[in-house]
């Protein structure tokens, strides 16, 4: 699948776990062909660690977005990107006597996987905040082996994010959820996204067999457009 240069390759769709599997020398060239693109650089956590013994598991993600290219006049060139963590809003919170506004903690849904350190496929849902303050939600998976990664994914209209109840002060309750909306315009619903990534373990004693992969750093190029 071939993507148009319409925006700016980035990677929303950061299933940054499974980049464990992808070695150094991985390239976005071939899969986005004809797009620009942007760099990418985070730390994934995994639950439990991987190892040489293929397991579910989930993970959560956090990363930047840097350099990024386009031919979109306005595309944002920056941002930040995440999976699985918690994110503090601001809402309105019912206390005893009326209400008033807060900030608590929202949950991101938790990306899940199943796999070893030799091949792994993931899904989930990553959010990217742009420097603009806007937002880009992708819907994506992964299947990965060895030192190739593939992951495909699709910007969606919004991600629903889930309360966090010990975050509510006592004595007041929060709405149950919160909608963050796909509102960045240079990537409208539908754009597909291609990534390709590597990973070093974040410590040198996590090698699979005596102690598995709990963190690695994540760097690479991805991209977003609309595939031809």
């Amino acid at each position: 699948m071939g993507v148009r240069r319409s925006g700016i390759v980035v990677a929303v769709a950061v299933c940054a776990i499974v980049a464990w599997v992808a070695g150094p020398g991985a390239s976005l060239a071939g899969a986005a062909t004809g797009g620009g693109e942007c760099q990418l650089q985070g730390v994934a956590n995994i639950s439990p660690p991987l190892t040489n013994t293929s397991a579910s598991f989930a993970y959560n993600f956090t990363g930047t977005l840097s350099s990024c290219q386009s031919n979109v006049a306005g595309a944002p060139t920056t941002g930040n990107v995440s999976a699985g963590i918690q994110l503090p809003e601001t809402v309105t919170l019912t206390c005893a006597g009326g209400t008033t506004t807060g900030t608590v903690q929202y949950q991101e849904p938790i990306p899940q996987g199943s796999g070893s350190c030799g091949s792994s496929t993931t899904a989930g849902e990553a959010l990217a905040t742009w420097g603009d303050g806007k937002h880009t939600v992708v819907d994506y998976n992964t299947t990965g082996a060895l030192a190739a990664v593939q992951l495909q994914g699709t910007v969606v209209a919004s991600m629903t994010l889930t309360l966090v109840a010990s975050s509510v002060p006592a004595g007041c309750t929060a709405p149950s959820s919160y909608t963050i909306s796909t509102d960045e315009p240079t990537f409208a619903v539908g754009q597909q996204s291609l990534a390709a990534l590597t990973f070093s373990p974040t410590t040198p004693d996590q090698n699979c067999v005596t102690l598995g992969v709990s963190s690695a750093n994540i760097n690479g190029s991805v991209g977003i457009g609309s595939a031809q």
